[in-house]
């Protein structure tokens, strides 16, 4: 069928030249293994106590079936915008287009305080080197402010090499994820075996989780902590075969699993859950501190800084190729969908990425501890994370209702699994927003606000709903008349070519 919108035939396309591999890079330092365990395992700890592994292994289950649901929607329809195209055609543009804005807005702020976070982790650094203040300013890596600072160096970096070719971005994200696993793997594996806390069943058994509001609020986290893994389906329009995509994220998401019950397990043999929680985001360096002396115990650290560098990159990538695929059905602007004519990558959008990401990183300056910041993002990016999984999974679900008519294997597989994988997610986010709207009498700008936690995705989806009336009745996008996105296969894609030469021109379709 004819898309509705075609993208002007004079503009340069995006090369399919990626494979497999590059697609589990590209979901595995979206997902940030050893970010997330480095820093998230505190914050799982505050709500389950030991049993993080417990929550880490419950919440996987609805992700299985999102990620399926997922693969199911890319192989009928391969297209860069996945489950902002997917839920508009099944489900309505209004929630379409959310699905996209959630997650261009998801990824902003998760580079907001992973930059930050980057900006933390050399500051360690400097400080395990003997540098702890410059010209009288004190190098305090649990600053907000001095560690921002850093972050925006960083998130600049990432940005050129982003713009200048996804494919060379990969192999560099390959390299520092096979750097920091073995790093991750060998000091977990060595926790497992001299850890003097005793092992228990227990940390496997979810019954054991304090109450239901700890229960539903560790879910969000571990939801936000699987997260990254669908930014392969991003690039499926520069692989070339769209199943590779599919087949680069289920391996990543796989491979997160054991590696985050390593992980979080191996913290659980070596630190009690106040210290879990006292450490926070420098718990993978104190874990590195207890199994060796230096210079190995800054390995850990070293890790941390390339997973935290390689999960900016990985995510401005999926990011500005989200908003290309909004941006060519005009619910973007255009600027959205300029590519670089030499690199083939959406140059334009993802500088503007970088740019949205340092200001909100310096408005967050204002919460002056980074551990609370990095609540509060975890928390607002957890609601809003859990409604567009929900909604691509329901996607799924409506789209091939008709598998319930064509045998058991049909049906669990395109309808029943992810419309329980979305009702799950759906139950978590009601429930969590009636708790947080229930547990506060006073609006205060802290984590332990209710009010505070709701305000942030309730921002997020009102500028959404402002800007798809926008994209509807000013700039009468054609994706609102028919829920349809531009059909990637309409487009003519050039294969594999010099990195450095300029791209053909397109054929017209």
């Amino acid at each position: 069928m004819p898309s509705p919108v075609q993208q002007d035939p004079g503009q340069p396309r995006m090369r399919r030249s990626l494979g497999v591999k590059d697609g589990v890079a590209i979901a595995a330092s979206s997902t940030a293994a050893t970010t997330s365990i480095g820093i998230g395992m505190g914050s799982l700890a505050a709500y389950a106590g030991r049993q993080t592994p417990a929550l880490l292994l419950l919440a996987f289950l609805p992700i299985l079936g999102i990620a399926l649901s997922y693969a199911r929607l890319n192989r009928t329809e391969p297209n860069c915008g996945s489950g902002y195209t997917w839920v508009g055609r099944s489900i309505g543009p209004w929630p379409g287009f959310l699905t996209g804005w959630v997650v261009l807005i998801g990824n902003v702020i998760f580079m907001a305080y992973t930059g930050a976070v980057t900006g933390s982790v050399v500051l360690q650094f400097l400080n395990k080197l003997g540098l702890h203040s410059v010209w009288g300013l004190r190098l305090d890596p649990s600053s907000t402010g001095i560690s921002t600072a850093v972050g925006l160096v960083a998130l600049v970096v990432v940005t050129i090499t982003a713009i200048t070719g996804v494919q060379a971005a990969t192999r560099m994200q390959m390299w520092l994820l096979i750097f920091e696993y073995t790093v991750l793997v060998l000091f977990c594996g060595y926790a497992l075996y001299i850890g003097d806390q005793p092992f228990s069943l227990s940390w496997l058994n979810p019954f054991d989780i304090g109450s239901p509001q700890a229960l539903a609020q560790g879910m969000v986290i571990a939801v936000f902590i699987y997260w990254g893994w669908d930014a392969a389906f991003s690039v499926n329009e520069e692989t070339r075969n769209a199943s590779d995509a599919a087949r680069g994220g289920l391996i990543a998401l796989v491979a997160m699993l054991g590696l985050f019950l390593v992980g979080a397990l191996a913290f659980q043999r070596v630190m009690s859950t106040g210290e879990l929680m006292h450490n926070g985001p420098q718990a993978l360096t104190f874990l590195g501190s207890s199994l060796a002396p230096e210079p190995w115990a800054s390995l850990p650290l070293a890790a941390l800084m390339c997973s935290a560098f390689a999960s900016l990159q990985s995510s401005v990538i999926p990011t500005a190729r989200g908003a290309l695929a909004m941006a060519r059905d005009r619910t973007l602007g255009p600027v959205w969908q300029r590519v670089h004519p030499r690199y083939g990558s959406p140059a334009v959008g993802t500088l503007v990425i970088m740019a949205l990401a340092a200001l909100l990183a310096v408005l967050a300056v204002g919460i002056p501890k980074l551990n609370d910041m990095i609540l509060t993002a975890v928390n607002s990016i957890g609601l809003t994370v859990a409604l567009y999984y929900g909604l691509t999974a329901l996607a799924c679900a409506v789209r091939f209702r008709s598998s319930l008519r064509d045998g058991v294997v049909r049906a669990l597989r395109d309808v029943v699994v992810p419309a329980a994988s979305a009702l799950t997610l759906f139950g978590l986010g009601a429930y969590l927003v009636w708790d947080y709207a229930t547990m506060s009498d006073h609006f205060e700008a802290s984590p332990d606000n209710g009010w505070f936690m709701l305000l942030l995705p309730a921002l997020f989806i009102l500028l959404g709903l402002t800007t798809a009336a926008w994209a509807k009745w000013v700039r009468r996008a054609p994706y609102f008349r028919t829920g349809r996105g531009t059909d990637a296969d309409a487009l003519t894609l050039p294969m594999d070519g010099d990195a450095g030469a300029p791209l053909p021109r397109p054929v017209e379709s």
